[in-house]
């Protein structure tokens, strides 16, 4: 069984100001001993939720809102400060997709390095290969180089190898644009497939329409914290007429 576990999960950043012009115009030992100002954002704050198999969670809020943290959080590439997680399960990140990419190598290259970051073995990754270049459809650019792509190819490599594997658990952070319309339709369609094959989805999204497609249950953050939890309807419902009265305020002010 999968599943995703989260009991008073807190994450902050430590932001470093930047040096004024005089500062960095000190001589070198002198500025080694300047201190440099800190700040601190909560950007995850006592999240405690559990996801188990044939959950479908949507996340939803304004930008700035926790919603990135909490998915690089159940991915790992941000350890919390604070709190237990626990995951079980092979996960895929649809989000940030050039993580993983060697932009000096070619792009069959690059379907290894990044097959292999994803969890495929040598031999799973291998087999692979053929398809994933078929469905990005660059051809012989993938004998070059990835610096060189455009970024419509770069986006075009990177969804076809991130969901040509089979994960349990996937992270999702809205539809990537990858290419032209008739590209688009074909990665829907591919996504979608995805989405109905893995056991937890965890979606990150700002259209509800969206949300009640694909979700069965839905969390509203706000400023790094769970504002409320319940279906997509429920929670979008609340979301929206909070929306609508901050702006009435703002309007009538």
């Amino acid at each position: 069984m999968s599943y995703i576990e989260m009991e008073n999960i807190n994450l902050e950043y430590q932001i470093l100001k930047d040096n004024s012009l005089k500062d960095l115009l000190l001589p070198r030992k002198k500025r080694l001993s300047v201190v440099t100002g800190a700040k601190s954002i909560h950007a995850l704050q006592n999240i405690n939720l559990s996801l188990y198999d044939g959950d479908r969670l949507a996340i939803i809020g304004h930008n700035g809102a926790g919603k990135s943290s909490f998915l690089k959080v159940v991915a790992g590439i941000y350890p919390p400060t604070s709190g237990a997680l626990k995951v079980e399960g092979r996960i895929a990140s649809l989000f940030e997709l050039a993580t993983g990419f060697e932009m000096e190598a070619t792009g069959w290259e690059n379907i290894k390095l990044r097959g292999l970051m994803l969890g495929e073995s040598p031999k799973e990754i291998s087999r692979k290969m053929k398809e994933i270049a078929e469905f990005s459809e660059l051809g012989e650019h993938l004998n070059i180089p990835v610096k060189y792509y455009s970024s419509g190819m770069f986006i075009r490599l990177a969804f076809s190898i991130s969901t040509a594997i089979e994960p349990d658990i996937l992270l999702l952070d809205e539809v990537v644009a990858a290419g032209d319309a008739r590209f688009l339709k074909k990665a829907q369609n591919r996504l979608n497939e995805l989405v109905d094959r893995v056991k937890i989805l965890v979606y990150v999204t700002h259209s509800m329409a969206s949300a009640f497609e694909f979700c069965n249950k839905c969390i509203w953050l706000e400023n790094g914290g769970i504002k409320m939890t319940g279906t997509p309807q429920e929670v979008a419902d609340a979301y929206i007429s909070n929306s609508n009265s901050l702006l009435n305020k703002e309007t009538h002010q």
